[in-house]
């Protein structure tokens, strides 16, 4: 009697948990995602506001996906996912929604950072804006690449 060859069944690659959060792909982006976001606002904070809707959006952008990226990466932490599938979909949604808002917010930072350039104490505010506005596309690209990540996988 033949055996018959039946091929392994695929699985689904496991969500990490605990300190493989760092070693994993697509979730070891979260931590930089974090740490730019951080500096995108404590530099906007910085500076004369001169325009509070462009940059009162840029903080509300970059305050809330901060800890809400905080708190997707301590629910990763602790497992609280459970290995379950709608946890990428959840985290590729979040992540490709907020790319999105990113990048308006990186533009009016931009658009911001050119108007500071003859201001009142345009040197400092200048530096400070466009730093912000570096930042901003740093992490708007991380976003991206997250969500890119998460997605084909």
């Amino acid at each position: 009697m033949a055996s018959a060859c039946i091929p392994p069944a695929t699985t689904q690659p496991a969500l990490p948990s605990g300190a493989a959060v760092f070693k994993t792909v697509p979730y070891a982006f979260i931590l930089p995602e974090i740490l730019c976001g951080t500096w995108v606002w404590i530099l906007v904070a910085a500076t004369s506001v001169s325009f509070p809707l462009l940059q009162g959006w840029v903080m509300y952008v970059s305050l809330s996906s901060c800890l809400i990226s905080l708190l997707l990466l301590l629910s990763y932490l602790f497992g609280f996912h459970r290995n379950s599938e709608n946890w990428k979909v959840l985290d590729s949604l979040y992540h490709g929604t907020t790319a999105i808002l990113y990048m308006s917010a990186a533009v009016l930072q931009a658009n911001a950072t050119i108007n500071s350039e003859f201001g009142p104490n345009s040197p400092l505010y200048y530096q400070l804006n466009s730093a912000a506005s570096f930042f901003a596309f740093v992490t708007t690209f991380l976003y991206i690449l997250h969500a890119f990540s998460i997605y084909y996988q």
